[in-house]
């Protein structure tokens, strides 16, 4: 129907795209480097275009319609499909490379093994830029949807298409503040269950897999709060006597670096098993395999740094 429109303006679709991802005229007209009216006449014809306002004033900040929600990924796929058209193939070198990538990552994979990731692309290509999207609390497909590049940490989605693979492999070990009562004394079962419990869990889960363990071994633990972060668990991990969890490989440095201590779960649980996944049409992206390359040798860095058996 586009194409056969004359009057249609295909300009609108980027605009709409940065409204949309940005929800603010102000942001999305820094986006694609344009005036702030400039931004607002676009906004006016694409809802004289559409039939719909788009978006809308709520308090403070703007909110999408149902209609542009209904929209919004068909509008980011057109957009990024007319890229792959358009744009010349990514430079074999990266230090030419100007592209912002979107990865979504999990908190302890963003807190423990983003930093060094920032610090590498900075040095390899310095006008590439790393946006990442925190874990939602539901789960949404966002590699399908074309609204991230690159997915990193314990993935639990299954879609078919998409390319997964293995970064390595982790284990949950507890984390507490220096001097906690559980670092003296050989630490059972028991000890474990007994103490006061922090989760961190982006759905807001109060069991898990450490609560089967326990299970079956006839004991119940005391979980006092759980958060949607690793990051916010720590704090509360450094400030209280409660028990946290981390990965023994990914975020131990992370966990030592505020002072915590780690220590060995006194029983088995399942492995984290810590993947990045990307959809298809990104395999033969020359941008894309540079930063699964990169993604590669960062962890091997950091695994390198914190030895598999130390805790």
């Amino acid at each position: 129907m586009i194409a056969r429109n004359a009057n249609i303006d295909l300009n609108l679709l980027t605009a709409l795209d940065a409204l949309l991802e940005e929800q603010s005229v102000t942001a999305a007209a820094d986006r694609l480097g344009l005036s702030g009216p400039a931004m607002s006449r676009a906004l006016g014809r694409i809802r004289r275009t559409i039939g719909d306002p788009v978006l809308v004033r709520a308090g403070r900040h703007m909110v999408p319609t149902p209609r542009a929600l209904e929209i919004r990924a068909e509008v980011h796929r057109l957009v990024e499909a007319a890229h792959g058209v358009l744009a010349p193939s990514a430079p074999a070198d990266p230090a030419r490379l100007a592209r912002v990538f979107t990865l979504y990552a999990n908190d302890l994979f963003v807190t423990s093994l983003g930093p060094r990731l920032v610090a590498r692309v900075a040095e390899e290509a310095p006008q590439v830029v790393l946006r990442f999207l925190g874990e939602s609390h539901i789960d949404v497909p966002l590699l399908r949807d074309g609204a991230a590049d690159l997915e990193l940490g314990v993935i639990d989605s299954h879609e078919p298409e998409i390319r997964r693979e293995e970064l390595f492999v982790d284990r949950n070990v507890a984390v507490v503040r220096a001097g906690h009562p559980l670092t003296t004394g050989k630490l059972t079962a028991r000890r474990f269950a007994d103490a006061a419990h922090l989760n961190f869990s982006r759905r807001g889960r109060l069991t898990g897999p450490v609560d089967a363990a326990l299970a079956a071994r006839g004991l119940r633990r005391k979980v006092i709060a759980t958060v949607p972060t690793f990051a916010a668990s720590l704090m509360m991990v450094r400030d209280s006597d409660a028990v946290g969890l981390t990965s023994e490989r990914a975020g131990v440095a992370t966990v030592r670096g505020l002072g915590l201590r780690t220590l060995p779960i006194p029983f088995e649980l399942p492995p984290l098993t810590m993947e990045m996944a990307w959809h298809p049409r990104q395999e033969a992206d020359a941008g894309h395999r540079w930063l699964r390359g990169l993604v590669r040798e960062t962890v091997r860095e950091s695994l390198r740094d914190v030895p598999p058996d130390e805790v």
